[in-house]
C-alpha cells in the first residue's frame, strides 16, 4: 500500500535522533529461523537468492530486522539488492545505503520500500554508479 508503512516492520526499529539513519535490531540465523518460521536451509536459500541480505559487522552473520515484515522478507528488497549490487556496492554498503536517509528520496530507502515506493528507490539506486 503506497503511503503507509506495513504493520510489524518497525517493531524493533527507530529513526536515530539526527533523523538520518534507521536503527534496527539485527537477526542472527537462529532468530531468522524463528521470525520466518522456516527451517535453516530455507532461510539460507533466501539469503543466497538475495531475498535477504546481512552482514558480519557485529560478529555473527545477521540481517537487519526491518528487512523482515509480517514474518516474511520484504518483497521489494530482492530487486533492490540486485540493483545495488549491479552498481558495485557490497552487501555492507547496500545495507548502509538502505538504512541511511537519501536526499533524493526524501527518507531512508528502506522506509520508502516499506511505503511501496520500490520504483523510485531502484531508480535512485541505479544512479549510484
Amino acid at each position: 500500500m503506497p503511503g503507509t508503512v506495513r504493520a510489524g516492520a518497525w517493531d524493533s526499529c527507530r529513526v536515530s535522533e539526527d533523523s538520518t539513519t534507521v536503527e534496527t535490531a539485527w537477526l542472527t540465523l537462529p532468530e531468522l529461523v524463528e521470525a520466518l518460521g522456516e527451517p535453516l536451509g530455507r532461510v539460507r536459500r533466501r539469503i543466497d537468492d538475495a531475498q535477504l541480505i546481512g552482514s558480519r559487522r557485529h560478529g555473527a552473520f545477521a540481517v537487519p530486522a526491518v528487512f523482515v515484515v509480517e514474518g516474511a522478507p520484504l518483497g521489494s528488497l530482492r530487486g533492490t539488492v540486485f540493483a545495488l549490487r549491479d552498481t558495485g556496492l557490497t552487501d555492507d554498503e547496500a545495507i548502509d545505503w538502505l538504512l541511511r536517509h537519501d536526499a533524493v528520496i526524501g527518507t531512508a530507502p528502506i522506509t520508502a520500500l516499506l511505503q511501496g515506493r520500490k520504483s523510485e528507490v531502484r531508480r535512485v539506486a541505479r544512479t549510484l554508479l
